[in-house]
């Protein structure tokens, strides 16, 4: 996966083209993401231990792997993910810059 869990990423394709925000989880199997504030849907839960209340609820659901792109920590834009050998690591790289996307 070009993305992990932590990266900042901007969705490129989708109802929420442009929206920016940290990928909370991953799931490589299915080729998907969940990302802070993007496609957010409302989900219907019954009341129970930890929601008493029940009612309907705003959440994050998942989207394709292939709509979203990691941010350039340059540059701020959106870029391409390059894989290089560095110092006896493979590290991930921004295509654009040329800086390591990896901490």
């Amino acid at each position: 996966m070009h993305v992990k869990k932590g990266d900042k990423v901007q969705v490129i394709s989708g109802k929420d083209k442009g929206k920016q925000g940290t990928i909370l989880a991953a799931f490589p199997k299915k080729d998907r993401v969940l990302v802070e504030g993007v496609n957010v849907v409302k989900k219907h839960a019954k009341p129970s231990q930890d929601n008493p209340q029940g009612g309907i609820l705003n959440q994050e659901a998942s989207i394709h792997i292939s709509n979203v792109l990691p941010i350039d920590p340059k540059s701020g834009e959106p870029t391409r993910v390059g894989y290089e050998v560095r110092d006896g690591k493979k590290v991930r790289i921004a295509k654009k810059s040329g800086e390591t996307l990896d901490k």
